[in-house]
């Protein structure tokens, strides 16, 4: 029986969180069943190539299923209604929350600088800043211990 752990693939996770931006997008827009949202991206190989699928799988179902609790934890730190952020930046500040409150082997520097490349990806141009300002004050709030 091997019992070796394999090593996590940062490339694979980088690339499970992009992909759950572009899921958590489409399902802002369509309102679409999570499942049916998953079953189109395994159907098409080039979109989960390199991906840390059950990553991708893990903080996609997270976000939706804790959604309501996750946007109470930024609520305050946004400077608008979250009705009102962009849904790029709204998918971006979810998986971001949702790493720090969920995924604690991650270490909270890693999450807020995947966070503010996702919002350099994927979002408006000076967002990134925006997205580097929020997760920073979140982090400072759910991993107080750690950041200590």
């Amino acid at each position: 029986m091997n019992t070796e752990v394999e090593p996590i693939n940062k490339r694979a996770r980088t690339k499970a969180r992009h992909t759950a931006v572009q899921a958590l997008y489409q399902w802002f827009l369509t309102d679409k069943d999570s499942i049916d949202i998953i079953a189109e991206f395994e159907n098409n190989e080039h979109k989960l190539a390199k991906t840390d699928v059950d990553y991708f799988k893990t903080l996609f179902r997270g976000v939706i299923r804790n959604k309501s609790d996750l946007e109470q934890h930024f609520s305050d730190l946004v400077d608008r209604p979250l009705e009102e952020l962009d849904y790029i930046e709204r998918a971006i500040l979810l998986i971001g929350c949702y790493e720090l409150q969920h995924c604690i082997e991650m270490p909270y520097r890693v999450v807020v600088n995947e966070s503010v490349e996702l919002a350099k990806t994927f979002g408006a141009e000076e967002s990134h800043k925006y997205i580097n300002g929020v997760m920073d004050k979140l982090a400072r709030q759910l991993r107080q211990t750690e950041i200590q």
